[in-house]
């Protein structure tokens, strides 16, 4: 009977690791219940019947579990590599100190316009500046800060 219940148990898990853990299943719990095969019944079916069960509480539990519990590759991602955060608060105060070298002037148009994203007629008016003049800071602005940034 165990190579045919290892063929019907490879069948149910589709992987050989499975099979072997369903058929020493079947056998132990059939070793356990065999006060309650009758004569009149088939050892074949009443083992089949046995695996069926086993599958589907074991098919039920990874479904569960599946729902509960994350797979193992998941681990990998747990505490991850601290470097992106690190260098973009590095990055971020870097800019934020070329910022405070900028003149004041420039400095406020870089900051309404790059930083909350006021739209430029918005930024002029809030300064109370020509748009133009408002424009010409801001590319001052920029190229301040690439200068700063770049050479720092």
């Amino acid at each position: 009977m165990l190579p045919r219940l290892r063929r019907f148990a490879h069948g149910l898990s589709g992987n050989v690791a499975d099979a072997d853990d369903l058929t020493q299943m079947t056998v132990e719990r059939a070793l356990r219940a065999r006060s309650q095969w009758r004569d009149d019944t088939r050892l074949d079916s009443w083992l089949y019947r046995i695996m069926r069960n086993i599958w589907i509480d074991t098919a039920r539990a990874r479904g569960r579990m599946a729902k509960v519990m994350l797979p193992e590759e998941a681990g990998v991602e747990v505490g991850q590599d601290p470097s992106p955060g690190i260098e973009a608060r590095l990055e971020l105060a870097q800019a934020l100190r070329a910022m405070a070298r900028l003149p004041e002037e420039q400095r406020e148009a870089v900051a309404l316009v790059l930083i909350e994203g006021v739209g430029y007629r918005e930024a002029a008016e809030i300064l109370d500046i020509p748009a133009g003049t408002l424009s010409s800071r801001l590319v001052r602005g920029r190229n301040g800060l690439l200068a700063l940034i770049g050479g720092a």
